[in-house]
């Protein structure tokens, strides 16, 4: 289950609009104030998946990182109890000079695996991905989709219970969109969640129940999801 009560996150900018520490707001005393979320309340049970929709700068994404434990809250109380695998970008977690090989065996480790259960992961996420000869080069080299397919392949070792996806399905083939929905109804059906934040409302109608609408960081609806996409669109049109 997730939790959340009166969540906010709080970004300071220097005069450049830099993302800066308090601390270094403090020393250089130009430091502003933006409140990416603010009192965000809500409970995710566990057999559902859960859209994020909002326009750009809603906050969908600081949502996301929060829950991957990627930002802590600024404010209120967050509870994240499961196995959590992300995909918040293509780029996430991945270095352009290592190969496909080189970045699953690292992220593993990264992830938990020891050092002999990474490697023997490899293989599997190399049959998973279906990169060929591409997971022997750097990722440099890879496509938007084969980086989203190697994250993919990558996140699935940890068996997750809570998956999070940020616009990185868009990024994916008609195949690997097939297989990401298939994975995703899996976490679903044997009790766990999916998060997931995208433009794309018919996919996401097809991976999500539940339904979080963002607007500048506040959480304006919370509910049956194709009551909460109607009630957004109709703000917006």
């Amino acid at each position: 289950m997730i939790v959340a009560r009166n969540v906010g996150v709080r970004f300071l900018f220097d005069r450049h609009r830099r993302v800066v520490t308090p601390a270094t707001a403090r020393l250089r005393r130009s430091g502003t104030e933006t409140w990416g979320l603010r009192e965000v309340t809500f409970d995710m049970e566990p057999g559902r998946g859960y859209a994020l929709v909002g326009p750009s700068g809603a906050g969908k994404t600081t949502l996301l990182r929060l829950l991957a434990s990627v930002l802590f809250p600024d404010a209120g109380s967050l509870d994240v109890k499961g196995r959590v695998a992300s995909l918040l970008s293509t780029d996430a977690g991945l270095l352009g000079l290592l190969t496909g090989r080189e970045n699953a065996l690292h992220l593993g480790v990264l992830a938990g695996l020891s050092r002999p259960e990474s490697r023997a992961a490899v293989e599997q996420v190399k049959e998973r991905t279906k990169l060929g000869d591409y997971f022997d080069r750097p990722v440099s080299s890879y496509s938007q989709g084969m980086r989203a397919r190697l994250g993919l392949g990558v996140a699935d070792e940890r068996d997750p219970n809570i998956l999070l996806l940020d616009e990185v399905h868009e990024a994916l083939d008609h195949e690997f969109r097939a297989v990401l929905e298939r994975r995703a109804h899996e976490i679903v059906a044997r009790g766990g969640i999916v998060v997931a934040a995208g433009h794309d409302h018919e996919m996401l109608s097809r991976l999500c129940s539940r339904g979080l609408w963002l607007e500048q960081g506040h959480l304006r609806e919370f509910g049956d999801f194709a009551t909460t996409r109607t009630a957004y669109l109709k703000a917006h049109s």
